[in-house]
């Protein structure tokens, strides 16, 4: 584990740096606000396109996989919105907190590191994760809070959100790319390569200084959501994809990593758009971040033993 954990440290350290430099306000929020737009329209989309136009389809589309990790992350969902409606929660708060309890840094965090630490092979589960949850996961939860709010579903608005998902749309062209077998000109792939690099920089920064301005409020709520995060999210898909399910025990193993990252920023843009439970879910994942220095490399160690 300490070989894992040193291999981890310098991508925490950047998110360190990130925050250090936005506590300081020598990367005021305006600044930080620009790089992550950068990183989520530029940067993370070449590196993306990148990865879904050079790998071969059946890395990026495995049935058993798929509902492995859909299986496990709906059972904690569940779970979560249970805890939330046991306290009296309202509806909409209580799917935001099954949302925070089960929904994982995979775009700006999980790509970067999980492809370098556990090699290219990692890209195409990696992938899969990052799919079910922005397309599965995050249209339940605008389903969900704008039923709450309005007493009706509005698919019109939810299908344009997706379509205007940089991360989506580039998935899907590097996807279109690969089944349509063309080949990557040379120049067209060292500038997606020097462009997505800067995706694993620019995203760890990025996290840490938009760390910088949270303050830990709602402790209680945020603690179990954290838990649930980083501990019941890759139990459960470590159990549904090593012994219920036909998944391959490496794309398994980098399913579970990616379950154990903690809960992902963007879920802190849709409480804060939607106004629902914005301070638990933003304490939640300054504590998941700051506890996952340590459990990340655990997991790792974990499933790669």
């Amino acid at each position: 584990m300490i070989e894992i954990f040193l291999k981890t440290l310098p991508f925490f350290a950047l998110i360190g740096l990130g925050w250090a430099a936005g506590r300081l306000r020598f990367f005021p929020p305006e600044a930080t606000a620009w790089l992550t737009k950068f990183v989520f329209y530029f940067a993370l989309s070449a590196m993306l396109f990148r990865f879904t136009a050079t790998l071969p389809i059946a890395e990026l589309f495995d049935p058993a996989f798929f509902a492995a990790y859909l299986t496990a992350s709906i059972a904690v969902w569940v779970l979560g919105f249970a805890v939330a409606k046991l306290r009296a929660r309202p509806l909409a708060e209580a799917a935001m907190e099954a949302h925070t309890a089960m929904t994982g840094n995979t775009g700006f965090l999980g790509v970067p590191m999980l492809v370098v630490l556990l090699g290219p092979k990692a890209a195409g589960p990696v992938l899969m994760v990052l799919a079910a949850d922005m397309i599965v996961f995050s249209t339940l939860i605008t389903l969900i809070v704008t039923y709450a709010r309005q007493g009706r579903v509005a698919i019109g608005p939810l299908a344009m959100g997706l379509a205007k998902n940089p991360m989506i749309v580039s998935m899907l062209a590097g996807l279109a790319w690969a089944l349509v077998h063309l080949p990557m000109p040379g120049p067209l792939e060292e500038f997606m390569k020097i462009l997505g690099g800067a995706a694993t920089p620019g995203a760890l920064f990025a996290i840490g200084a938009s760390l910088a301005g949270r303050a830990a409020e709602r402790l209680g709520p945020a603690l179990w959501l954290s838990a649930a995060k980083l501990v019941l999210h890759p139990l459960a898909v470590a159990i549904a994809a090593f012994l219920i399910f036909p998944v391959e025990p490496f794309a398994a193993g980098v399913m579970v990593a990616a379950a154990a990252l903690p809960v992902a920023g963007n879920v802190y843009i849709l409480a804060a758009h939607f106004g629902v439970a914005p301070q638990r879910v933003s304490t939640a994942i300054l504590i998941s971040t700051a506890v996952s220095i340590l459990s990340i490399p655990a997991v790792i160690a974990w499933v790669h033993t």
